[in-house]
């Protein structure tokens, strides 16, 4: 069973309300092939919340301790992060999931890129939270764009 962002398969769950619906993996979804989580919504949050991005580092020094979340007000959002990501790590496990499409540059999902952290709209090579501890564990992260190419 694959496992998807809630928010790609048209799930309105991201910080402002809104979805980023991936006609692929909604349907995916809809025909029982894929299952969503929503990592920050595991982790506690709601929707709509402040936007937030990673100071300090990557998902990567979040697990480590060195870099934190932080919201748009500062607000320190690392705790709800870290647990959503375990989440997410023990839904993939329930499931017997050993891969999972998440939503690029997101401070949670962010495969390859994530915002640098000062709120400027600026990307950085690096991961989220939820993308490092599940690649700990040994599962294959896709993000939206190669999942697309890889499932078409």
């Amino acid at each position: 069973m694959l496992v998807v962002s809630a928010c790609l398969a048209g799930m309105k769950v991201r910080y402002n309300g809104t979805d980023c619906l991936e006609d692929v993996i909604g349907e995916m979804v809809s025909s029982g092939k894929a299952v969503t989580v929503c990592p920050e919504i595991l982790g506690g949050f709601q929707t709509p919340r402040e936007p937030a991005e990673i100071q300090g580092g990557t998902g990567e020094d979040v697990l480590d301790g060195t870099a934190r979340v932080l919201d748009r007000s500062g607000a320190d959002v690392t705790d709800q992060y870290v647990a959503g990501a375990a989440e997410t790590l023990a839904i993939c496990r329930k499931m017997g999931a050993t891969e999972i499409v998440l939503k690029e540059n997101s401070p949670s999902c962010g495969s390859s890129m994530i915002y640098n952290g000062d709120f400027s709209g600026e990307k950085i090579p690096g991961e989220g939270v939820t993308t490092a501890l599940l690649r700990r564990h040994g599962i294959k992260v896709w993000s939206e764009e190669d999942a697309v190419n890889e499932f078409v």
